[in-house]
């Protein structure tokens, strides 16, 4: 499959430049896409951005060297990319456990992260139904929290961050504020793919124009063709599901990539932990 040849390609360029600085947009240009969409599918296929991988990758082959070879710890730290010795031990201490002058010890134990390959996974058991939606630009207003998708942190926050805003009233006040609305929307946006930081804002529809209270916000979300799916089941467990399947496996099997604007979860009224509960996903794209 020509998606998994441009995923195995751009692996091979992330290797052969471990010794150098990290070139996102060269190493997205070996899978044939954009730098954006390249970090996005990669986070989502292997749970950690590039930027984490390259380092566990760059400190995997530190203490291969370390243990193999008589090179000097300094200079080990400087040919894979670090300033000084001593960030260099603190890294290497975060991943191994022990300081790089320990690895040299007999019976020294080291963590080896393995240079990832990506696979088809054939099953054909569920189909993906889908829409293309062309829709204009449009406002929202809501509250927001930063959050980061580094180490999970965003999994923990933003199912705290709904669950203080429907305690304390928040949503209710959004519909009212708003003069109704159909569906409530969690909108992911401000994404920065180099430090996994990204705005989340629990939001609604701004129909009516009204300028934003204290401690809320107005934004714009731009125009985009978008395709959006149906998640069907108890949340939060289905439409995460729908989210993995998107990037694992509608994407590769289609001519489309993210667009690198926001993307929305739409949450109609309804009883999130029944069986048939139905909300769904919009994510922006362009054909490739």
């Amino acid at each position: 499959m020509e998606w998994l040849t441009r995923m195995s390609d751009a692996i091979d360029a992330m290797e052969r430049t471990m010794k150098k600085p990290l070139d996102i947009d060269a190493i997205a240009k070996a899978a044939y896409s954009s730098p954006f969409h390249f970090q996005r599918m990669f986070g989502m296929l292997t749970g950690m951005t590039v930027g984490e991988y390259v380092r566990k990758r760059k400190l995997t082959l530190a203490a291969q060297e370390l243990t193999s070879s008589s090179s000097k710890v300094v200079d080990i730290a400087l040919k894979y990319g670090y300033d000084s010795p001593e960030s260099f031990a603190k890294a290497f201490r975060k991943l191994h456990g022990i300081a790089p002058s320990d690895a040299r010890k007999p019976g020294a134990s080291l963590k080896a992260i393995p240079r990832i390959s990506f696979h088809i996974s054939l099953k054909g058991d569920k189909d993906m139904d889908y829409r293309i939606v062309e829709k204009k630009a449009f406002k929202v207003i809501g509250k927001a929290i930063e959050t980061t998708s580094a180490d999970g942190e965003n999994s923990r926050e933003i199912p705290r961050f709904w669950q203080e805003s429907n305690q304390n009233g928040m949503v209710d006040d959004l519909i009212s504020l708003a003069g109704g609305a159909d569906a409530t929307l969690g909108i992911c946006m401000d994404m920065a793919m180099e430090n996994c930081t990204f705005t989340y804002m629990i939001a609604v529809e701004n129909r009516a124009g009204v300028e934003a209270p204290e401690g809320f916000a107005v934004r714009e979300i731009p125009a985009h063709t978008w395709a959006v799916f149906t998640s069907i089941g108890p949340m939060p467990h289905a439409i995460q599901d729908v989210w993995t399947r998107v990037f694992q496996e509608w994407f590769p099997a289609t001519g489309y990539e993210h667009a690198g604007g926001p993307e929305f979860e739409s949450y109609p009224e309804g009883d999130v932990n029944a069986d048939d509960y139905r909300c769904e996903v919009w994510v922006p794209i362009v054909k490739r």
